[in-house]
């Protein structure tokens, strides 16, 4: 099966058109998806996001944290990225991998997430990323 996967139909062969077909279709939404997830992250004011390039992931950086949101970080003994992506997965239910778990660079903040999910469902994803991150940002700024 593994054989079949990775070759495919040969042209001229009976399911080569089909093939071919339900592959472009595949790569077109993926990278339409990709695109859409990337644009929207950057529509977030404090969140950048390049690119996906190659993989089914993007790495958006969250910039301007509270300063209130970094020592609650440390008073936790976890890192920024990881109180904000545990925020987001109890707020949300959307859950991502803190960028800390993949070597960032020193003082880097964000995340990695996927643009897997059916295109209808990632259109409330990004509206969900951009409310969690007023809620956040507005919890750690204000003074108790």
């Amino acid at each position: 099966m593994t054989d079949l996967m990775v070759k495919g139909p040969e042209p001229g062969g009976e399911s080569y058109d089909l093939f071919q077909e339900e592959e472009s279709s595949i790569y077109n939404s993926l990278a339409k998806r990709a695109q859409f997830v990337v644009a929207g992250l950057n529509s977030i004011d404090g969140i950048t996001c390049q690119p996906a390039q190659g993989a089914m992931y993007c790495f958006p950086r969250i910039e301007g944290l509270p300063a209130r949101a970094l020592e609650e970080a440390k008073k936790q003994s976890t890192t920024p990225d990881t109180l904000y992506a545990l925020s987001l997965l109890k707020e949300t239910g959307i859950c991502v991998v803190p960028a800390s778990g993949f070597g960032q660079k020193e003082g880097r903040i964000g995340f990695r997430t996927t643009f897997l999910p059916p295109e209808e469902r990632l259109y409330h994803a990004i509206e969900e990323f951009g409310r969690h991150h007023q809620l956040f940002c507005d919890q750690y700024a204000s003074t108790h």
